[in-house]
């Protein structure tokens, strides 16, 4: 599926609809550059998960964790990590079994982790406008705007 927004409110729209379908232990590895807009999707998803409360960039933390929604979102931030054996040593495992959703930025640093992954790629397309591909994943069969 392929989307094009013209905001960051368009964007978590996006992140939004797709976090009302989601089921436990989906994971959604994301592709994009810098500023492409993760962060801004994320927000989104964690609203159609059932959140309120502010979502942040895991840039230091490697790991932000949202309880109390429809399902726990683990939103991670790979950018820092060399390899998928790193993933595995903070205890991505654990995080797998605990049946939420992970949400992994810079997910290419770790691929052989994604197995199963549902990809979402975020290209920055002019200063506010971003195209959203989303591939994989049999919840998108439901999905929409």
């Amino acid at each position: 599926m392929e989307f094009v927004t013209h905001s960051p409110e368009q964007t978590e729209q996006v992140g939004e609809a797709l976090g009302r379908i989601l089921t436990p232990g989906t994971i959604l590895a994301y592709r994009g550059d810098l500023g492409a807009g993760k962060t801004a999707f994320t927000r989104g998803l964690a609203r159609g998960l059932g959140y309120r409360e502010p979502v942040t960039s895991p840039t230091y933390t490697i790991v932000n964790e949202y309880l109390g929604g429809r399902l726990p979102l683990f939103h991670f931030d790979m950018y820092r990590l060399r390899s998928s054996e790193e993933l595995w040593d903070i205890g991505w495992e654990d995080y797998l079994e605990r049946g939420g959703v992970c949400a992994v930025e810079w997910s290419e640093n770790v691929d052989d982790a994604m197995e199963n992954a549902m990809t979402v790629t975020i290209h920055k397309t002019g200063e506010q406008s971003r195209r959203i591909v989303i591939e994989g994943g049999e919840t998108l069969a439901d999905f929409s705007l």
